[in-house]
């Protein structure tokens, strides 16, 4: 049986990873342009991007205390993830991050992938405050934040860019 998407948009379809996503998820990856501002090193194993898409198979949408990759996937094709992890102390708190392919940037599937994850977030999941780390060099992706309408608090990190979106 499939797993539902998390949401259906104009472009995309934002849905649990698959073992199936292994490859697409390692290759872009391995682009050191695409994981110059991330957490992992390149390149990044098949192996690695099969067991990430293992995990991933038993941690729902908006679980406390574990990452999850919701797979943005665009005319039947893996084109990134949005990643979401709510707080494991506070569930009213969450923080996204996200990674496209070269090839899909610039075509505003980003935007359009956070403008579905966060309302779903706040409006089903009951989130309170949901943030974002950005290096600070990262002006597309910093501007991209903005766009979804995050701002940076001024008790941040100069080094560190902390977005943030509330509900109050």
């Amino acid at each position: 049986m499939a797993a539902e998407n998390f949401a259906v948009t104009e472009h995309l379809v934002l849905r649990p990873m698959a073992s199936g996503d292994a490859a697409a998820l390692a290759a872009y990856r391995s682009d050191p342009m695409q994981a110059r501002y991330q957490s992992w090193e390149t390149p990044y194993a098949v192996d690695t991007a099969q067991a990430l898409t293992a995990e991933m198979r038993d941690v729902r949408f908006a679980q406390p205390g574990s990452w999850l990759q919701v797979a943005i996937e665009s005319a039947g094709r893996l084109i990134g993830d949005v990643a979401v992890r709510v707080d494991g102390d506070d569930p009213r708190q969450a923080e996204v991050g996200f990674t496209l392919a070269a090839d899909a940037q610039g075509r505003g599937f980003a935007t359009e992938a956070l403008r579905a994850v966060i309302p779903l977030l706040f409006t089903e999941h009951g989130m309170h405050r949901i943030t974002a780390v950005c290096d600070t060099r990262n002006d597309r992706s910093v501007a991209l934040l903005e766009r979804v309408g995050m701002h940076a608090p001024r008790s941040a990190p100069p080094e560190i860019r902390l977005v943030e979106r509330r509900v109050d």
